[in-house]
């Protein structure tokens, strides 16, 4: 993949996206323009993802969405199968790490298309404080408890710290072939859903792997 493609993609994007991603901000912003996902605990996501389609997809600049395999649809295409992704770096234990789409769907368009793509927010991000009041506005704003939260509520388990904002450091382009797929891990090969349905192993990313083409444009 030209640099020159991935620097001009870059560019398009940061014309008009923020750098710094408020909680409170974001989530309206998605909520009052049509995003279907505003009421998502993992909002960073999903705000980068629709941010892509919003502007990749003027002037027909991107076709949203992408191919789609089975079940599985790429978020976007400009030559190759794009799919968006946010990485929060100062979070978990493998900071490197990146869980991408599945793996027989990548490896589908792989075989169509020569290659995919994956455009990755990368920064960090400021989580909720002890008391919990990001998620407590958020959940209000829901208007009601979640199907995830009930049964999490009914397993006695802990409520995960939600993140407040995030600021976006970098956009990573990652680019995998027949080649480089190989040097890629998985994602929850062997897990079942909760009906009892396996789940289909996803392609793990370590954008630490020097093999991989990627390339990196820092937010100013």
């Amino acid at each position: 993949m030209n640099e020159n493609i991935c620097k001009t993609i870059f560019d398009k994007l940061m014309a008009e996206l923020p750098a710094l991603w408020k909680g409170e901000e974001t989530i309206l912003y998605m909520k009052e323009n049509g995003c279907r996902n505003w009421r998502q605990m993992e909002w960073p996501g999903w705000y980068f993802q629709f941010m892509c389609e919003t502007i990749l997809s003027k002037d027909n600049f991107f076709a949203i969405p992408g191919p789609a395999y089975g079940k599985v649809e790429f978020d976007g295409q400009k030559v190759i199968p794009w799919d968006f992704k946010a990485h929060t770096a100062n979070t978990g234990t493998n900071q490197n790490k990146v869980p991408t789409n599945g793996y027989q769907e990548v490896m589908k368009a792989i075989e169509e298309y020569g290659r995919v793509g994956f455009i990755i927010a990368s920064g960090d991000a400021v989580f909720d404080d002890k008391d919990q009041t990001f998620k407590k506005w958020h959940d209000a704003l829901k208007g009601k408890t979640s199907d995830y939260e009930k049964k999490r509520i009914a397993r006695q388990a802990p409520s995960r710290r939600r993140k407040a904002s995030f600021k976006l450091d970098a956009i990573r382009f990652v680019i995998l072939d027949k080649t480089t797929v190989q040097y890629c891990g998985s994602f929850q090969g062997g897990m079942r859903n909760s009906n009892g349905v396996a789940r289909n192993p996803k392609v793990m990313l370590d954008v630490s792997d020097t093999r991989l083409e990627q390339y990196i444009f820092k937010v100013q």
